[in-house]
């Protein structure tokens, strides 16, 4: 597969993956590059997901998902394995998932943003935890970041006083 990647933005991600042969042994299933998906156009945040399962415990039996051009969002009681490249200068308006996502950054640095305004720089090898936070991303630096993550569906937040926290599409509720 030809790759798609401008000079500015990180090569797009190789994906092997295993199975098993009728008889039960170990195969790889899967080895090429796959194309990233740019919903807000060239100069926008790229996603790539690698697998996603509806429902965990996922199976390792199950024919592989097909995978569709979507931003990453979980159902509940599923699981989604996926990378964000938030090009240099970008930003990802404030929003949030109803899932627990788990996060390392693989390139360059990205702030975090709350709708609390506060805010927090996570660099090149260090994780972030988002528990159905509102929040924004902020690319600051020069290079790309590459942000890879385990998104899993979570229960809906309910505080104190009763109000359910929905998920909330780049500032706006969904209809």
């Amino acid at each position: 597969m030809e790759s798609t990647s401008l000079p500015t933005q990180l090569p797009d991600a190789r994906l092997v993956v295993t199975g098993h042969s009728p008889d039960g042994t170990s195969i790889f299933t899967f080895d090429a590059t796959r194309a990233p998906f740019s919903p807000f156009g060239p100069a926008g945040s790229r996603f790539t997901t690698f697998h996603a399962s509806p429902t965990v415990p996922a199976s390792n039996t199950a024919p592989y998902p097909e995978l569709s051009a979507v931003l990453p969002r979980p159902p509940p009681a599923s699981v989604v394995f996926c990378i964000t490249d938030i090009p240099a200068g970008a930003s990802a308006p404030m929003h949030r998932t109803l899932s627990v996502d788990y996060g390392v950054v693989l390139a360059g640095e990205i702030v975090c943003t709350l709708d609390s305004g506060e805010e927090k720089t996570i660099k090149k090898g260090e994780f972030i935890v988002g528990r159905g936070a509102n929040h924004a991303w902020h690319n600051r630096t020069q290079e790309t970041c590459r942000i890879l993550a385990v998104m899993v569906g979570a229960e809906e937040i309910v505080l104190a006083d009763g109000k359910v926290l929905e998920a909330t599409v780049f500032g706006k509720k969904p209809e």
